[in-house]
């Protein structure tokens, strides 16, 4: 099959047929006819050394004992000898060509089997490693199995033990089936094993090592048994094949069915260590299937029912169904259930009341505790104390009394400073704690000033509760005032003695005996006049007698005898609270019981915090406070109140819950307060009437919180039912930019009460048009604000009568219309006036005048006797006889 390129030699061409050996065989052609006309040529061979009837020759019997090599590529079948032909067509030869393709397919093939006889016997090499390593393998797993069966064999025992202690236990027969289930398991292969044994080829298995482990059965004879590894569980390893032939294809031989009653069936698979060691096991009962069993066969008589627990159920004001079910271990539905036996229809998430919950819990059996939102602060304060280490403390003294009756005067006296030249106005509009030392016992003396101002009755009445004894200072020369009988009732409900002091003296219209006269008038009868108060005449400004005033307050102290222990957590109240720019919030503290330290947690009202820094009256740093030292506290996260108590607590913990449980309480009721809840007829009325009033808004900011309370106090009582200050937000602390751009939104005024605004403050307010209001007295405070919401009120209406005139005559002029000819009876009537027009004593119209004319001239005004034409604005309907009252409207303006 070379390519050439002389012209006249003939290339050999393959024909599109696949290339295939042909026997050498004489072809002719013969047609074959069919039904219905129809026929077919076909190719008729013709070969030698067969018969004349094609039939092939027969094969050689299947060998059983020899099967043929397991999947063994097939040779391409070699082409049968040419035979002759019986019918005498005489076939045509094969070319040269025809021949050379056909030897060199020949020895292709050859080539071929060559090959694949190679790969085969490299594949049984291979086979035969294998198959060693696995009856390794499986010799070492049939020696686990054993040493297994005997272990399993031994647990069976003690399982049987104990099924048969069990079934005496619970008075239950034993039974035959479950005694004998172990067993029946344990022969299972070896009753199952007499079947017939046909010709069998596993996968993975050698045609050399076949012949010793398979037989052929005999019908009707005795069954040939293989040796006893061939009946193991490597039996049923794999799936059993069957041959048909040496060449023939293998298919699967079906199980015969098993005679006897099925037991527990192994798992057949694929041999891993895992199911050749777990091969024989047989799942027993367990104990609970055992026990279901015998509860069932018993008819469920052991279903008694369970004692029903107790507990001790925490129910708060309020919770949900959910949570009461949880704490009871009840079912939530058979607390709804109660419910709607009740008349009342809940889902599971519903809250309910606390007695409601009581009410179930305790039907339910159960036992009820009763806790409320306000059960933190139980301990917080008043603890008893047991200890018996106690020491005396020193007094509390409050001077209290009227404006201007020098009660910070003598406090100076005392302390030898000058308080009074820091106040504005030299009145005190700021309370004060201080200690002084007496001269004569050497003992320290606490002093709370408070203002005398009417507006400062909360500062008093803060006074009177942390004290141990009351001053009470009366000007000799003024006599008792309202303050004064004031402080005689904040001393009378705070239950503490009271001292007289009765101050200047030195002026030369002094009348002691008229101050002791007139507090007889309030049930305070002196020592002088047969009564038990003590009484001191006294000059501050000559300091006379204050030494005798420090012993008599020393006695009262000592006739207390006041004592407590130093060393428990400390207990006080705020005097006093303001925001510092410098140092944050502090807080003006009296500590009344305990010592306070640096570094303990604190929580005052809504506000909590851990003390930075203990400073003194006299601006010292201390370290610590003990009882009745007053001290201003450093480190609270913001201004408490004013009167709120403090207290150390142990944790932060502890400090967020009491703190956060007091703001939830002050924002509900402010929310209470501002959206004013519906209540009773008369405060429903009330609203009604307030509805419409004309409100002033400010913003108000204060240097401390109780002028800030003062000041709001003074406001709400300049409100009446018409006008009314609405404080959008009152502070400490200087002015800042949100107040700006507070006061901008509801175009308020801001009010600063001994403070003032910073720079970018006052820039947003002077550019936005914001009035800033700086006071430093509360007098001018509070007379401002009471004129500029005077401004608000509607001005008041009044008339002024000017006179009569009666109607003669009624004229028609053009361009006018009608004018009435009258003649003025009393007064005057002037042009521009208010006028009615009266007919049979009912008004008709109310008007003005727009013409008034005496003889064709325009005049001002016409007086008694006189006649004169007068025209209405827009009314023409006038009668003879009428009469036109003439009178003017006054605007007076009102204030508060």
């Amino acid at each position: 099959m070379v390519d050439t390129k002389t012209p006249d030699d003939k290339k050999l061409s393959v024909p599109s047929k696949t290339l295939s050996l042909k026997p050498r065989v004489e072809t002719g052609t013969v047609r074959q006819s069919f039904s219905h006309g129809r026929s077919k040529q076909v190719v008729v061979e013709k070969r030698g050394k067969r018969r004349i009837d094609g039939t092939p020759e027969p094969q050689a019997p299947t060998v059983v004992a020899k099967p043929a090599p397991a999947a063994p590529t097939p040779a391409p079948s070699r082409p049968a000898p040419p035979r002759n032909s019986g019918s005498g067509v005489v076939l045509r030869t094969l070319t040269e060509d025809e021949r050379s393709a056909r030897a060199s397919a020949l020895a292709d093939a050859k080539v071929r089997e060559v090959e694949e006889r190679r790969q085969a016997e490299e594949e049984a090499q291979r086979r035969a490693v294998r198959e060693a390593a696995e009856r390794a393998e499986r010799e070492a797993a049939e020696s686990r199995r054993k040493a297994e069966e005997e272990r399993h064999r031994h647990e069976d025992e003690a399982k049987r033990k104990a099924e048969t202690e069990a079934k005496k236990r619970f008075g239950e027969g034993e039974q035959p089936a479950a005694g004998a289930r172990p067993a029946a398991a344990t022969s299972a292969p070896a009753t199952s094993a007499p079947r017939p044994a046909p010709t069998v080829t596993r996968p993975g298995a050698t045609t050399a090592a076949r012949p010793a482990t398979t037989t052929t059965s005999r019908p009707g004879g005795p069954v040939g048994r293989a040796p006893a590894v061939a009946a193991g569980p490597d039996e049923d390893d794999g799936p059993r094949q069957i041959r048909r032939g040496p060449g023939g294809a293998a298919r699967p031989v079906v199980a015969p069915k098993p005679t006897h009653k099925p037991g527990p069936q192994k798992e057949r698979g694929r041999l891993t260590v895992v199911t050749a060691l777990n091969a024989d096991e047989v799942r027993e009962r367990s104990i609970a299937s055992f026990r279901r069993r015998t509860q069932r066969l018993k008819g469920h008589v052991s279903n008694e029912p369970k004692e029903k627990l107790i507990r001790e159920v925490i129910i708060p004001e309020a919770i949900t169904i959910q949570e009461l079910a949880n704490r009871m271990a009840e079912r939530a539905v058979d607390v709804i259930r109660m419910l709607m036996k009740q008349g009342a229809m809940h889902k599971i998430t519903d809250v309910i009341d606390a007695d409601t919950a009581q009410l179930i819990a305790e039907e339910l059996g159960h036992t009820v505790k009763r806790v409320a939102a306000s059960d933190v602060e139980e301990g917080l304060f008043d603890q008893v104390d047991d200890s018996t280490d106690t020491e005396t403390r020193s007094p509390v003294v409050t001077v209290m009394g009227h404006v201007d009756h020098g009660k910070t005067s003598l406090l100076d006296a005392l302390r030898h400073a000058n308080v009074v030249s820091g106040e504005a106005g030299g009145i005190t509009q700021h309370i004060g704690a201080y200690q002084v030392l007496s001269p004569e016992s050497g003992k320290k003396i606490t002093f709370i000033d408070t203002p005398g101002h009417a507006a400062f009755t909360a500062m008093r009445a803060r006074g009177a509760k942390v004290t141990d004894i009351v001053v009470l200072v009366v000007a000799a020369d003024d006599g008792v005032m309202p303050q004064t009988v004031e402080a005689i009732n904040h001393a009378k409900a705070a239950r503490v003695p009271i001292i007289v002091a009765i101050n200047k003296i030195d002026k030369p219209d002094a009348k002691p005996e008229r101050v002791r006269t007139e507090l007889l008038q309030h049930e305070v009868q002196v020592e002088s006049f047969g009564g038990e108060v003590v009484d001191v005449e006294v000059s501050a400004k000559n300091k006379t007698n204050l030494d005798k005033l420090l012993e008599m307050i020393a006695l009262q102290a000592d006739i207390l005898d006041l004592k407590t222990n130093s060393e428990r957590p400390a207990e006080g109240t705020v005097i006093e609270a303001k925001l510092d720019r410098g140092r944050g919030p502090v807080a003006t503290v009296l500590v009344q019981r305990g010592t306070l330290r640096v570094g303990d947690i604190i929580v005052a009202g809504a506000e909590m915090g851990r003390v930075r820094a203990l400073i003194s009256d006299q601006g010292e740093t201390v370290q610590e406070a003990g009882p009745s030292v007053p001290v201003e506290v450093l480190g609270f996260n913001g201004p408490p109140e004013a009167g709120d108590r403090l207290a150390v607590v142990e944790n932060e913990a502890r400090a967020r819950q009491v703190t956060s449980y007091r703001a939830h309480q002050k924002r509900e009721n402010a929310a209470a307060s501002i959206s004013g809840m519906r209540g009773s007829l008369e405060q429903m009325m009330s609203q009604l009437k307030t509805a419409g009033r004309k409100e002033f808004p400010l913003i108000i900011k204060a240097d401390v919180q109780g002028s800030l309370e003062a000041i709001l106090g003074s406001l709400e009582k300049l409100g009446t039912d018409e006008v009314a200050a609405r404080i959008l937000h009152a502070g400490v602390g200087g002015i800042s930019e949100s107040d700006v751009t507070l006061a901008e939104g509801f175009n308020a005024a801001i009010i600063g009460f001994s403070v003032r605004a910073n720079k970018e403050a006052a820039a947003a307010a002077k550019r936005n048009g914001i009035e800033i209001r700086y006071y430093n007295i509360i007098y001018d405070l509070v007379d401002d604000v009471k004129k500029a919401m005077s401004g608000l009120l509607a001005p008041t209406l009044r008339e002024t009568m000017l006179g009569n005139a009666s109607i003669l005559e009624i004229f028609n002029i053009s361009k006018v219309g009608k004018v009435a000819g009258c003649r003025v009876t009393d007064g005057t009537v002037e042009r521009g006036a208010n006028v009615r027009l009266i007919r049979d004593n009912v008004v008709v119209h109310e008007g003005k005048l727009s013409t008034l004319k005496r003889f064709k001239d325009e005049v001002k005004e016409v007086q008694a006797g006189q006649e004169c034409g007068m025209a209405f604005e827009n009314y023409h309907d006038m009668r003879a006889g009428d009469v036109i009252e003439c009178y003017r409207v006054e605007t007076i303006q009102r204030s508060l």
